[in-house]
């Protein structure tokens, strides 16, 4: 079977990632290299074997969170779909099950708040691991005077975690914010379709999902 470690060693994908994130650093956005992938990949399959899933499917998870923003070698328009379009010749190639490629590239293809769905529960983990990396260090523009407000955001989060309670069934992202450079309004101005989207995956997960900023429970 197809593993993380195996696709880590993919030259294809190892040069996607790369270039895709150059090219989101020519056109100003957040950090998307090595660090974003790596943690959302772990995290993404932490959720699902604390929540006593299968081994094999929070292997996909990771699979998936690995892999999820290689579409941006092609564009960050629709980043999700090209980016699984791309993936399934690769995985097939790789030898990976086509049952198992269905799997990762749906979760690919819906990890973006503008279209996505936990359609199963890769998807679900995905978009809950990738959706809680919000910290300043993403931000890539060093001049304040000229951060947009998803710089601003992002910049303001000085701390970010996802707790997962298997107990309770609650996923629970928790941030620390620093309101004088962004109050918490603004972070929902942005952010909020994708706590929607959250939500949905919690509760595809059998779930609830939980936002705390700052020691305050919002959601």
């Amino acid at each position: 079977m197809v593993t993380l470690d195996d696709v880590k060693k993919n030259p294809v994908i190892d040069s996607f990632i790369r270039k895709g994130n150059e090219y989101l650093g020519v056109m100003g956005f957040t950090e998307h290299s090595y660090r974003h992938v790596n943690l959302v990949s772990s995290i993404a399959k932490n959720i699902l074997i604390k929540l006593g899933y299968k081994h094999r499917e929070a292997e996909l998870a990771a699979i998936a969170g690995y892999m999820h923003d290689i579409g941006n070698v092609v564009s960050r328009n629709e980043h999700g779909i090209s980016g699984a379009t791309i993936s399934c010749p690769i995985l097939l190639q790789m030898g990976m099950h086509p049952d198992e490629v269905a799997t990762v590239i749906s979760a690919i293809a819906n990890h973006e708040e503008q279209y996505g769905q936990p359609v199963n529960t890769v998807a679900a983990a995905l978009i809950m691991a990738d959706k809680s990396d919000v910290h300043r260090s993403r931000v890539r523009n060093q001049d304040f005077a000229t951060f947009d407000i998803h710089d601003r955001v992002n910049y303001a989060v000085e701390h970010s975690f996802l707790w997962v309670d298997e107990k309770k069934r609650t996923i629970t992202m928790e941030l620390e914010t620093n309101i004088e450079i962004v109050p918490v309004m603004e972070y929902f101005e942005i952010f909020l379709t994708r706590m929607m989207l959250c939500r949905k995956a919690a509760v595809f997960l059998n779930c609830k999902f939980e936002l705390v900023i700052n020691g305050a429970r919002l959601l």
